[in-house]
């Protein structure tokens, strides 16, 4: 290491508290923390506009997230050092070997992974599933981290996690101090667990961050056409909190869907679509559907979106011990 990667080491380490960051005082440390912004790395990620809403004046906002930025390293990179930088990607594997071959091999960190489908399609057993896999050593396709887990539906059972643990090999105590949990009541309190998560989050080594249902809440609450655009802004700020926490801290962002119904395309497989329109659509990178198959536990997943990845189908199961693979003769059978 040459002297000056030493000495920009050494500046990166000094700033361990965002009171260390220059222009920031006691003072407006307690307004960022009171905000939400416990970290560098959330400043790091902030805008402008939601710094002023803590009171602080424009230039001095600019200024603080200029100087997190820096702390952290967040600049212009080549495509070479991208490739490099991609590296850093984890994945979290689901359990299942076929959906982790059509994800291109787990639930990747940086994005947001959406799997929507109707009601017992999957979805919470999923999320429960995986808030036990991301604890597993990484040489098991796990990330050797914690979850943050909020429950907008009151579908999270410990018992569920307990049979799961036992599937892998793990203790059933030491998984369940490993997921944080947090029942979301309304949608404007489940945009603040997010907000005031930062700290949590890098303080128990978070990788995975679950919202159980995305958009439960905003859907039963903003009804009629005249609160779509409130509903679509609100989702729109949310999701995008979740993208910056989960590039910050390189966690794994997973939110599940709810599914409408589209009368005009009842005899297509079309036939029901995503809550939250293009504003959820556009900003979740993988977008997986979820149904039910022939037989009770069967399931199939469909890949519809991904960056890199081509469209495709994978088959699992539902059983005590979690998510598992199906056998082509269980196939054959049915």
């Amino acid at each position: 290491m040459s002297q000056k990667e030493k000495v920009k080491e050494k500046e990166k380490k000094t700033f361990v508290d965002i009171e260390d960051l220059p222009s920031v005082g006691q003072a407006t440390a307690e307004k960022l923390r009171e905000i939400g912004y416990n970290t560098i790395e959330a400043l790091a990620t902030a805008t402008v506009s939601e710094l002023v809403a803590a009171g602080i004046g424009e230039k001095k906002a600019a200024e603080i997230i200029a100087a997190a930025r820096q702390a952290i390293e967040i600049s212009w990179v080549t495509a070479k050092d991208l490739a490099s930088l991609r590296m850093n990607v984890g994945r979290i594997t689901t359990g299942v070997k076929q959906l982790d071959a059509l994800i291109g091999g787990g639930v990747e960190t940086q994005s947001i992974t959406e799997f929507y489908g109707e009601f017992g399609s999957g979805k919470s057993q999923l999320c429960h599933q995986l808030a036990v896999c991301v604890q597993l050593p990484v040489e098991m396709g796990g990330l050797n981290g914690a979850a943050l887990y909020i429950d907008t539906e009151n579908t999270f059972r410990t018992e569920r996690i307990e049979s799961i643990a036992k599937r892998f090999g793990l203790d059933f105590d030491e998984v369940s101090r490993r997921i944080i949990y947090a029942e979301a009541y309304t949608s404007d309190h489940q945009m603040l667990l997010l907000e005031k998560s930062d700290k949590v989050i890098k303080e128990n080594n978070v990788r995975l961050i679950i919202i159980d249902s995305l958009t439960s809440h905003f859907r039963s609450e903003y009804i009629g056409r005249q609160t779509l655009a409130e509903r679509q802004q609100k989702l729109n700020k949310h999701l995008h909190k979740l993208i910056r926490l989960a590039r910050a801290f390189n966690a794994a962002a997973v939110v599940t869907n709810q599914v409408m119904a589209r009368p005009d395309e009842f005899f297509s497989p079309a036939a029901v679509s995503p809550v939250g329109g293009h504003i959820v659509g556009h900003t979740s990178h993988t977008r997986i559907f979820l149904r039910k198959s022939v037989g009770k536990n069967i399931r199939i997943a469909r890949l519809v979106s991904s960056p890199y990845l081509p469209e495709g189908e994978a088959v699992f199961k539902i059983t005590e011990n979690g998510l598992e693979d199906v056998e082509e003769d269980e196939l054959k059978s049915r």
